[in-house]
């Protein structure tokens, strides 16, 4: 499994995109407000920058260095000697931990705030605005997850299965799928459901420091960051940022530069 990790992975996205966009055609949550051809390639134009700026910039990733950080005996797990199964499980949590922490950060930091809000720019909300992430915001977030392994010396298929998991349930809470009131309620005391996530997508601010979990929902229920439903429905709830309206100005090129050139309004 380790050797072919990177086909794993890619397989594991592949097929959840390719399985949601079918389903977000067969039962959509909302109307489309913009032409989806250009926020598509926009949205796909820019994870692939984010694949190519990553595997150029860092000659080890998170499940490289793991295996390294268990032949030298680095971070807390490996330290304390935690049975393997415990510290493959212990891993997923403390990561999924410590990216509801990061994205809280994201938003509430001004200079991070730049870069985190390209992906809040989407007009839309669906499965492609799971992978709408500025590289530079990538390439922190990768720092942050090799600091992790690191400080807790996660077995490498913990790491594996974090990925997997991340990839999967952050495209799956962010398609424009309808799911019955009952299956969302149920879905929602474990995992973050797409009616759960979208609140976080509003443009009104109040509702988009809200809902910041990608997998586990108890996060935000356990720091008072859950918003159980936007105030307008969400057949009315504006997707967005109020100062970025003109589906024309949100190109590929011109979201790679919005950072540096974004105004708060």
């Amino acid at each position: 499994m380790l050797e072919n990790e990177a086909l794993i992975r890619l397989g594991f996205f592949l097929g959840t995109l390719l399985v949601l966009a079918f389903l977000e055609r067969w039962a959509p949550r909302r109307v489309l407000s913009t032409p989806k051809p250009a926020r598509w390639f926009a949205n796909l134009g820019i994870v692939t920058v984010d694949t190519l700026v990553v595997r150029f910039l860092f000659p080890v990733l998170p499940v490289g260095f793991a295996l390294l950080c268990r032949q030298e005996g680095w971070g807390l797990l490996n330290y304390f000697q935690v049975p393997y199964g415990v510290a493959v499980f212990a891993g997923v949590v403390l990561f999924d931990f410590f990216i509801y922490i990061q994205h809280v950060l994201f938003h509430h930091t001004p200079t991070l705030w730049r870069l985190h809000g390209v992906h809040h720019t989407d007009l839309d909300f669906d499965v492609t605005t799971a992978i709408r992430f500025h590289p530079v915001e990538i390439v922190l977030s990768m720092g942050i997850k090799l600091g992790l392994v690191y400080l807790f010396g996660p077995p490498a298929l913990s790491v594996i299965l974090f990925e997997i998991i991340l990839n999967c349930t952050a495209m799956f809470s962010h398609s424009n799928l309808r799911l019955p009131l009952w299956l969302d309620g149920v879905l929602r005391l474990l995992i973050v459901t797409p009616d759960m996530h979208r609140v976080h997508h509003s443009v009104i601010i109040r509702e988009h420091n809200s809902n910041f979990g990608f997998n586990l929902s108890l996060w935000d229920r356990l720091f008072g960051t859950y918003r159980a439903q936007p105030e307008k429905g969400h057949e009315g709830m504006p997707i967005g940022l109020a100062n970025f309206r003109d589906p024309s100005r949100l190109n590929l090129l011109q979201l790679l530069a919005l950072p540096f050139t974004y105004r708060h309004p």
